[in-house]
C-alpha cells in the first residue's frame, strides 16, 4: 500500500527548504561583506563572480544533505536535541561535499570566506528551525489566566518531570498552562526546566500555589516512595488542588511516562512506606506446572492470588468458594486473559466436610492457599457460632482433606486481629493458626500462615465506605479519633502470600513489617481532601465510638513468638506457640458440637482456649 503524504507537510517542508536556500546566499554574501568591512564597492569583482558560480552547487548540496537526513520531516515545534544532533551531522557531512565543489569548481575565495559563511549558515539554519518553538514558547509564557485552563505545579525536577513538560507545553490537546516546577535538590532552585521555573523545594508547594494560581499538581518522582512520597503529598492535598501522580519507576525505564499515563493519587500514596518487594519471577516459576487450589477464591485477596497465579501458567487452578457471583467473576476474567488457562471452578463451602473432602481427593492440589473466611468484626459479635463454624472448623475441615490428599504446602490467610484478640473474629482466626501448626506437627504437609493487617480496597473495608460517604455529601463516620491500623495493598498482601508458600518449611508464622501504622481519622481527611471537599466543611466526620470487640489499636506478633529475619528485609518469621495437640483437638470437638448447637456461651469457651482473648459477656436488657 502507498503511503499518502500530507499536502500540509509538503507545503510546510518547501517553505523551509526556500529559506535555507535564502539562507545559503545570504550566509555567503554576509561572510564577503564581512572580509570587506562592509563596504560593498570595495569586494573584487572575480570575487563576485566566484560567488555566484559557487551558489547554485553550495544551495544543491545543502538541501540533498540536509532532505536525506530528514530535516525537512521533523516537526519542529517538538524540536530538541535529537534535531540538534541532525544538523551538526548535516553540517560535518557539509564539509568534505564543499571542499570538492572548490576543487571541481577551482574558486579562488578568500579562506575566511568559507569559514565565516559555513559558520553563518550552521546558525541561520538551525536558528530556523528552532524558531517556531521559541517563539511559541515566549507566547505562551505571555499568556495569562484563561477561565477553565488547567494551571500546572510540576513536582520533580528529573527525567519523569522533564518528559511530561515536553508533552504538555508542545501538546495542542491539552488546554493547560505548565507554570512551574518543585525540586528538593537546592542546585536546581533558579534554572529552568524545558523553559519552566524551578521554583523552590517542598515547602514552598502551598506559597507557590497561591502566587501561580495553581489548580492541577503532577507528582512525578516515579523513584521517590514510602515516607517521602507522603511527606509531599501530604503538603499538597492541603492546597485543595487536583493531584496526580505517574505510576512506577519502571515506566521510566521503558519509556512510558507521558499525561497519558498519569493517574490520581489515592490514597495507597499516602500510606508514608515503600511497597514490599517480592521476587515474584521466583515465586510463580515454582508454581509453574503445578496442581493450585484457592479456598476463597471469588473474595478481594483470593481473587487476586487467582490472577497472579494464573500468570505462572500451573498445570491447573482450582477456584473453591461459595459465593457464586464471586466466583462467576473471576472465572470469566481469567478465561478472557488467559485462554490456554486449564481453570476449574467450584462451588461450595469449607463447613461442608464431605465436599471438601470430595474436591481435594479428585483434583489433589499440590498447594493450597486458603483463603475462604468470615472476616467483618461487628457481624461475627452478634453471630459468634458462625465466625467459628466456618473459620475455625472450616479450616479443620480444610487443612484434613488437603493432608489426607496429599497436599505438599499448605497457607492459611490470617489477620493481626488474631494477636490478643479483643473480638471473636481475631479469636477465630487465632484459633485457625492454631489449628494450621497443629496439622503442622501432625502431618507431611507444610502448614504455614500469612499475618497481615488491614487491606486497602477490599471487600468490606474502611476505603470504599468513606468514599461511599464522600459520594453521598457525608457525614463520614470513625469509630474513634484515635483508632490507627496497619494497612497494606492488595498486591503488597498477595506478594506476601505467595513469598510465605515458597519459603514455607512448616509452622511458620509469616509477618509483614507494615511500617507505621495509620490513624483512620487522618484516612478519612486525606481521603476526603482527595475527593476535593474540606473535612468538617464541605464533609463532616462523625466519631461513632468503638464498636463491640473493637480495639484502638492492633499488634502483628505475640511477645512470645519472636522474630526471625528472611531475605525480604519488609517480612518477619514468628515462631511457633508450643501446645498441647491432644488437648487442643479436645477443645475442637467442644467447638464444633456448640457451635453446632448455637450456644450462647461460644465466646467463653474459645476464652478458655485462646490466651488473650477477652470478652463482655452479655447481659440481659
Amino acid at each position: 500500500m502507498v503511503r499518502k503524504v500530507s499536502a500540509s507537510w509538503m507545503q510546510k517542508a518547501a517553505v523551509i527548504a526556500f529559506l535555507d536556500i535564502l539562507f545559503v546566499l545570504a550566509s555567503y554574501l554576509l561572510a564577503l561583506l564581512l572580509r570587506f568591512d562592509f563596504v560593498f564597492s570595495n569586494i573584487p569583482r572575480e570575487y563576485l563572480d566566484g560567488y555566484l558560480w559557487s551558489m547554485p552547487f553550495w544551495i544543491s548540496a545543502t538541501v540533498v544533505v540536509f532532505y536525506g537526513l530528514r530535516l525537512y520531516h521533523s516537526i519542529w515545534r517538538l524540536a530538541s536535541m535529537p534535531e540538534v544532533q541532525m544538523s551538526i551531522t548535516a553540517y560535518i557531512i557539509l564539509i568534505p561535499v564543499y571542499g570538492l565543489g572548490i576543487l571541481f569548481m577551482n574558486l579562488r575565495m578568500p579562506k575566511s570566506y568559507y569559514f565565516i559563511g559555513y559558520m553563518i549558515c550552521f546558525c541561520m539554519t538551525t536558528g530556523l528551525r528552532f524558531s517556531y518553538r521559541m517563539l511559541r514558547y515566549y507566547a505562551g509564557s505571555r499568556e495569562g489566566y484563561e477561565e477553565g485552563q488547567d494551571r500546572i505545579m510540576v513536582i520533580g525536577g528529573g527525567a519523569a518531570g522533564q518528559t511530561l513538560i515536553q508533552e504538555l507545553v508542545n501538546s495542542r490537546r491539552f488546554h493547560t498552562k505548565v507554570c512551574c516546577v518543585i525540586d528538593d535538590n537546592p542546585n536546581k532552585l533558579g534554572r529552568l526546566l524545558e523553559g519552566i521555573p524551578i521554583v523552590g523545594n517542598r515547602h514552598d508547594i502551598l506559597p507557590m500555589v497561591k502566587k501561580y494560581k495553581i489548580n492541577h499538581i503532577i507528582y512525578a518522582i516515579p523513584a521517590t516512595t514510602g515516607k517521602n512520597q507522603k511527606d509531599i503529598l501530604n503538603i499538597c492535598k492541603e492546597s485543595g488542588c487536583r493531584l496526580q501522580t505517574v505510576p512506577g519507576v519502571y515506566q521510566l525505564v521503558n519509556g512510558e511516562v507521558s499525561v497519558s499515563r498519569l493517574r490520581d493519587v489515592d490514597i495507597t500514596d499516602l500510606l508514608g512506606r515503600a511497597q514490599v518487594k517480592v521476587n515474584n519471577d521466583e515465586i510463580l516459576a515454582a508454581l509453574r506446572g503445578r496442581r493450585v487450589m484457592v479456598t476463597g477464591g471469588g473474595g478481594s485477596i483470593g481473587s487476586e492470588l487467582c490472577r497472579q497465579i494464573a500468570g505462572a501458567q500451573p498445570s491447573q487452578l482450582i477456584i473453591f468458594d461459595i459465593y457464586e457471583n464471586n466466583a462467576y467473576e473471576i472465572q470469566q476474567e481469567l478465561l478472557r486473559k488467559y485462554k490456554d488457562l486449564n481453570l476449574v471452578v467450584l462451588i461450595g463451602s469449607v463447613r461442608n466436610t464431605g465436599r471438601i473432602r470430595q474436591v481435594m481427593d479428585q483434583y489433589r492440589p499440590e498447594v493450597v492457599y486458603h483463603a475462604a473466611a468470615h472476616k467483618h468484626v461487628p457481624l461475627m459479635e452478634d453471630s459468634p457460632n458462625e465466625a467459628i463454624k466456618n473459620n475455625v472448623l472450616g479450616t479443620y475441615k480444610t487443612a484434613v482433606a488437603a493432608a489426607s490428599a496429599g497436599v505438599k504446602k499448605f497457607v492459611l490467610i490470617s489477620s493481626d486481629k488474631a494477636v490478643n484478640p479483643a473480638n471473636i473474629m481475631g479469636a477465630s482466626k487465632r484459633l485457625c493458626e492454631m489449628v494450621v501448626q497443629m496439622m503442622n506437627r501432625k502431618t507431611d504437609t507444610d502448614f504455614a500462615l500469612v499475618r497481615f493487617g488491614n487491606v486497602l480496597g477490599s471487600n468490606g473495608s474502611v476505603i470504599p465506605l468513606f468514599k461511599k460517604q464522600i459520594a453521598e455529601g457525608g457525614p463520614v463516620t470513625v469509630t474513634d479519633k484515635n483508632i490507627i491500623r496497619y494497612f497494606m495493598t492488595i498486591p503488597e498482601a498477595v506478594s506476601l502470600v505467595l513469598q510465605a508458600s515458597y519459603y514455607a518449611e512448616g509452622g511458620e508464622i509469616f509477618v509483614l513489617d507494615m511500617g507505621e501504622p495509620v490513624k483512620i481519622d487522618d484516612m478519612a481527611r486525606n481521603l476526603i481532601r482527595l475527593s476535593g471537599y474540606t473535612p468538617d466543611v464541605d464533609i463532616p466526620i462523625v466519631y461513632t465510638g468503638l464498636r463491640p470487640g473493637e480495639k484502638l489499636y492492633e499488634e502483628l506478633l505475640m511477645d512470645e513468638e519472636g522474630l526471625k529475619s528472611t531475605e525480604n528485609e519488609m517480612i518477619h518469621i514468628g515462631r511457633p506457640i508450643e501446645m498441647d495437640d491432644e488437648w487442643f483437638a479436645e477443645r475442637l470437638r467442644e467447638l464444633d458440637t456448640a457451635s453446632r448447637q448455637d450456644s450462647a456461651e461460644i465466646k467463653k469457651i474459645v476464652a478458655r482456649i485462646v490466651p488473650g482473648y477477652t470478652y463482655k459477656p452479655e447481659t440481659k436488657s
